[in-house]
């Protein structure tokens, strides 16, 4: 994972710096979550997640704007109605869940898709979809984690302390979907230019 954090600082600073020249209320909503780092968008998720109680997996406009107000996004109610306009498109006064995460994604060109979902599956041993810490076992080395080598951590710590990377932070159940992995590594993209960079460091992070 080396680089990650330091992508991570550089994104959320080009992010807010963007902000403040920025009036497009989606990529408005998009840089807001950035700022935050490259799980912002996935923190977003969960928190919409917990809101939709009856799991119809859409929001109604009501519940948009209370899921930025509990996220802590400044929008505007102005804003919220025309960013919930733009993503309500078949006009019935609620938005579809998946829909409105896969437009406020960072767009990822298809090579670096097809690198993650690489490393995805390196990761998901047993194949169901989720990477869990059976799945981590003998694939990522938690013996180099410095906490591990100074006797603080257990190995299952480690591996715990690295899912945490890519689980929400307001939600963290110990397992990472295709789902949230892609989320996590498009906030990483958002920081990096060259499609050659961010293949070869995700080689380089997952020996691919």
């Amino acid at each position: 994972m080396a680089g990650t954090s330091r992508h991570d600082r550089d994104m959320a600073a080009s992010a807010k710096q963007r902000l403040t020249q920025c009036s497009d209320p989606v990529e408005r909503l998009r840089l807001q979550c950035l700022a935050r780092g490259s799980s912002g968008i996935k923190g977003l998720s969960r928190t919409f997640k917990i809101m939709d109680d009856n799991n119809s997996r859409s929001l109604d406009f009501k519940e948009f704007l209370k899921g930025l107000n509990d996220y802590g996004l400044l929008v505007e109610r102005d804003e919220a109605s025309a960013l919930f306009r733009r993503f309500d498109r078949d006009g019935n006064g609620t938005i579809d869940f998946d829909e409105f995460l896969i437009t406020l994604r960072p767009q990822m060109s298809q090579a670096r898709k097809e690198v993650v979902m690489q490393a995805f599956r390196k990761l998901d041993k047993t194949g169901d979809g989720v990477i869990t810490i059976e799945d981590l076992r003998g694939v990522y080395n938690a013996k180099n984690h410095p906490k591990y080598q100074n006797g603080e951590w257990t190995e299952d710590q480690v591996f715990r302390k690295f899912l945490e990377n890519f689980d929400s932070p307001y939600d963290k159940d110990g397992q990472v979907t295709k789902e949230e992995f892609l989320n996590y590594y498009c906030g990483v993209s958002a920081s990096i230019d060259s499609d050659v960079y961010f293949i070869l460091m995700m080689t380089n992070a997952w020996r691919l």
